[in-house]
């Protein structure tokens, strides 16, 4: 997860022209200025980005950056899964 915790980062900071700094694993989205939108906005972002589909029912779970990441991670191990069939 620590990997993914990195890649979210980046992509939280290019997407929403944020100092990576600020973007600890721990710091909650809405500190950082990523409201309901912006989590769509992000979970857009990671879609494309890393060719996977998230289920809009995991917004919920986009509360910090390590949160995020863990989504991530499923919908990585699931897409890779799909693609093993």
């Amino acid at each position: 997860m620590g990997d993914h915790c990195a890649e979210v980062t980046k992509v939280v900071s290019d997407t929403f022209r944020l100092d990576p700094a600020l973007v600890v694993p721990d710091a909650p989205l809405e500190e950082l200025g990523i409201d309901s939108k912006g989590r769509i906005r992000l979970l857009a972002a990671l879609e494309v980005y890393y060719d996977v589909s998230i289920d809009l029912d995991q917004l919920d779970r986009f509360t910090d950056v390590e949160s995020v990441a863990a989504v991530l991670a499923e919908a990585l191990a699931v897409s890779r899964a799909e693609e093993k069939h």
